[in-house]
C-alpha cells in the first residue's frame, strides 16, 4: 500500500476535496474481512492508474468525523470524487473489473 494515501479528518479536504485529480476513497476497518480482500485490488489500481487517480483509505475506527460527514453506514464503502464532488459510490466487496470500470468512468 505504498501509493495509497492514509486519510484522516485533518487531511481529507486537502488530499481529496481539493485534489486536481480524481480520488478513490476506501472507508474500511482492520476487523472487516471484505475490506482486507479489497486492499490488494486498490494497490493494483494505484499501480495501473497512479498518474491519473489518487487512492486513499479512511480507517473508520480511527477517523471519526469524515465517515459521519459522508454518511458511511457500512464498510467497505468506496467513494469516487472528481472536482471535490462524489461522482460514484460502491458499497461492499467489488470485483477488480468493477473497480477498474468505475475508475475509467471518472477519469474519462
Amino acid at each position: 500500500m505504498s501509493n495509497v494515501i492514509e486519510l484522516n479528518d485533518s487531511n481529507f479536504d486537502s488530499e481529496v476535496v481539493k485534489s486536481d485529480k480524481p480520488v478513490l476513497v476506501d472507508f474500511w476497518a482492520e476487523w472487516c474481512g471484505p475490506c482486507k480482500a479489497i486492499a490488494p485490488i486498490l494497490d493494483k489500481i494505484c499501480d495501473q492508474f497512479g498518474d491519473k487517480v489518487l487512492v486513499g483509505k479512511v480507517n473508520v475506527d480511527e477517523v471519526k468525523q469524515t465517515p459521519v460527514k459522508y454518511g458511511i453506514r457500512s464498510i467497505p464503502t468506496l467513494l469516487f470524487f472528481n472536482n471535490g464532488q462524489i461522482v460514484k459510490q460502491e458499497v461492499g466487496l467489488q470485483s477488480e473489473q468493477t473497480l477498474i470500470d468505475s475508475v475509467n468512468q471518472i477519469i474519462s
